[in-house]
């Protein structure tokens, strides 16, 4: 199989359902998984119809031997995995000791679990094809731990430092592992969601912003070795200012954004 491949998952909707748009138009096999039967027939069959290739599976992230399942499914029909871009996330927002801990746990399990069984179970496949990529979706909410959605920035953080070890880890295995840091996208993910940094911030980027900006990522050979990327102007912004003001600027700089005074 000469064709590149991609296996996203949360595909059946925003972020996901845009990526993988986005690669089926530059010629990619796209590997669709999701639990959403409905919307990922859906969108097999506009990528059909707009003449891409696709293969669609049901996967639920938070089970190790479902990933198994699938992977070995997908590298044994097309014999090759250039990128596994692990998308699937639930968001959940309130006061901490307010939400039910099987809320936690299903951030946990989703967001961090996801990850850490997919990554770990596509390893053989990725190290068999030259070149390979995982692409895993951090959060710009992350950069600084934010009130009303500690346990999901907590997932995120997470992300960040198995995205870093690794890149570091699977160099020798020709593996390249970044991260994306979107801040709110206008998803269904945030429907409902009221922050007090979605009041201050807003909800700016679209998923098809992401989707374009993890292509475009996903091209780039960058001189120096690069792991993650943030998207959008204010994403950006948030990640120098973490990144170069003092910590107590920082801080106060979270508290007026998240109106936690």
């Amino acid at each position: 199989m000469s064709k590149p491949t991609v296996f996203i998952t949360g595909a059946a909707a925003g972020i996901g359902r845009a990526t993988a748009l986005r690669f089926a138009k530059e010629d990619y096999l796209v590997g669709i998984y999701d639990i959403d039967e409905r919307k990922l027939r859906e969108l097999r069959d506009e990528i059909l119809a707009a003449g891409g290739n696709v293969y669609a599976g049901l996967l639920n992230v938070a089970n190790p031997d479902l990933w198994a399942e699938a992977l070995a499914d997908f590298y044994r029909a097309h014999g090759r995995l250039d990128i596994l871009i692990n998308n699937a996330g639930v968001l959940s927002a309130g006061k901490f000791e307010e939400m039910d801990v099987a809320v936690h746990r299903r951030m946990l399990d989703i967001n961090i679990g996801g990850v850490i069984y997919g990554t770990r179970a596509a390893f053989p496949y990725l190290r068999d094809t030259a070149g390979s990529q995982v692409v895993n979706l951090c959060s710009a909410s992350a950069i600084y731990g934010q009130p009303e959605l500690a346990t999901y920035g907590a997932t995120k953080s997470a992300v960040k430092g198995l995205t870093e070890a690794l890149d570091l880890e699977w160099r020798k295995h020709d593996i390249r592992v970044i991260a994306m840091w979107p801040l709110f996208v206008q998803t269904g993910m945030v429907e409902g969601i009221e922050t007090g940094s979605t009041r201050s911030l807003g909800v700016r980027l679209t998923a098809a912003d992401v989707g374009n900006s993890i292509w475009q990522v996903t091209r780039k050979k960058t001189l120096l070795p690069t792991v993650h990327f943030e998207v959008g102007i204010q994403a950006k912004a948030l990640a120098i200012a973490a990144k170069y003001a003092p910590d107590w600027v920082v801080r106060t700089t979270n508290r007026i954004l998240t109106r936690t005074w």
